[in-house]
């Protein structure tokens, strides 16, 4: 039987790109995978085709071939498609999906051939601050548990004085191992060694070779000014101890901070609720609010200020992350009535209402007018 031309099969036009290729075969090798079709024979001779098309398609050299000879350029002992190596050179179906799905299956590429000491692990913790310390940055004191360098062997996974590693019995010093599932090839981290390569002749009774043991930290991290709420902050180098020679992981930190009772905040903006007695608000006044760096500032409220009304105050809002630039904080107006009033203050009150005679409360006297109006109207 004929084979199927290579960019039917991907289903791609002959001008495609690179990247176009590269997705068709994605697509399909996902679709007709074996693991995903078990027992489909239809679907794994279909993966088989995928991948020889793709193997060719994907070369740049191979690819001129097959566009000027077609399927003949390989034929007669012609480098191409249909001589899989399943071992470990290049251009075979474990490779190419190794290259595109990366430790899909399980597979783990650490550095060019897997191999080498695995870094230490990254630590997610959080840290809890007001307000207050978000504005002004603060040093926040955690304790994390985590994994540290085993004092007893120093970190090397061997007990003092006994002969460092050996060459992996496993993986010959690889660092990784095959294992092959129907036609397919997986490789992995060697289990021995982790895919160091070696191992610990006389591991440390301690960590038990591993190089680090599980303890708590006491750790100091620098909470810069201006920060927000859900800000998850990097300390490189300051998660979990790697193994021997390793790296260590990071420490992630997410910031939660802490709701104010006077002060809200969006961004570097602050807002601030005042109260004012509503003689205050009707004769006018100058008062003193708080603001977030901990002075006070005066108000002029005019006369007349009603609920709601609300007052800008430049640079005085929240610091702004990384500048020594500030926000703005706006004071937002309520208005309060008095309760509890003595028999005095309720003469003067009566007093005034008479006297005003429903003078001076212009939203007062609109709102009546046209319920007055929308009753006469439905008359």
């Amino acid at each position: 039987m004929a084979k199927q031309d290579y960019y039917a099969t991907l289903g791609v036009a002959r001008e495609a790109s690179g990247d176009d290729l590269k997705k068709a075969y994605r697509k399909l090798a996902m679709q007709f995978h074996p693991d995903r079709n078990p027992g489909d024979k239809q679907a794994e001779s279909k993966f088989k085709e995928v991948n020889e098309a793709y193997d060719v398609l994907k070369d740049e050299q191979k690819r001129a071939a097959y566009d000027r000879y077609g399927h003949a350029a390989f034929e007669n002992g012609g480098a191409g498609a249909g001589g899989f190596d399943f071992g470990g050179g290049g251009g075979g179906i474990g490779d190419i999906f190794e290259q595109m799905f990366g430790d899909f299956m399980g597979g783990q590429r650490r550095g060019g051939n897997g191999r080498g000491p695995r870094a230490g692990n990254d630590i997610r913790t959080s840290a809890e601050i007001s307000l207050s310390e978000a504005f002004s940055g603060v040093k926040a004191s955690l304790r994390v548990p985590t994994r540290v360098s085993c004092e007893a062997c120093s970190g090397t996974g061997s007990e003092k004085g006994a002969a460092g590693s050996e060459t992996c019995a496993t993986c010959q010093g690889a660092g990784k191992v095959r294992a092959q599932q129907g036609f397919f090839i997986i490789e992995r981290a060697c289990p021995t060694c982790g895919g160091q390569g070696k191992t610990i002749k006389s591991p440390c009774r301690i960590c038990h070779g591993a190089g680090t043991v599980q303890r708590e930290r006491a750790l100091q991290v620098q909470i810069p000014a201006g920060v927000e709420d859900g800000t998850r902050i990097r300390v490189a180098g300051e998660g979990e101890a790697g193994g021997p020679g390793a790296p260590p992981g990071d420490l992630y930190v997410h910031v939660a901070i802490k709701p104010h009772p006077i002060f809200q905040r969006d961004g570097a903006t602050v807002f601030c609720r005042v109260p004012l007695r509503f003689t205050q608000a009707a004769l006018g006044a100058d008062v003193e609010v708080p603001t977030i760096d901990g002075s006070m500032t005066r108000v002029k409220i005019p006369a007349g200020t009603q609920t709601g009304d609300q007052f800008r105050l430049r640079t005085k809002g929240f610091s702004v992350l990384r500048s020594a630039q500030r926000g703005d904080m706006l004071i937002q107006v309520q208005v309060e009535t008095p309760q509890n009033l003595t028999r005095k203050q309720r003469e003067l009150l009566e007093e005034f209402e008479a006297e005003a005679n429903g003078r001076g409360s212009p939203e007062h006297e609109g709102f009546f007018a046209k319920a007055k109006e929308f009753f006469q109207g439905r008359g």
